[in-house]
């Protein structure tokens, strides 16, 4: 069985997912250092944490999608 690519409408919403996962992460990142509350930063952290997990696994899709 072979290797299916991506359809160009996935490849594009990838791109995009990947796009927004990155500029959230960037600003929970850049948040956390102006954050005082412990609970609050926990929480920012988690989010970075699931942030990293998921450009990750959409990186993954990029050797499927389609280019030409």
């Amino acid at each position: 069985m072979g290797r299916e690519n991506l359809a160009i409408h996935e490849t594009m919403d990838t791109h995009e997912l990947l796009n927004l996962k990155t500029i959230g992460l960037l600003k929970a990142k850049l948040m956390q250092g102006v954050i005082f509350d412990q609970d609050l930063r926990a929480l920012m952290q988690k989010n970075v944490d699931m942030s990293i997990l998921d450009i990750k696994q959409l990186q993954r899709l990029y050797p499927y999608a389609e280019t030409e």
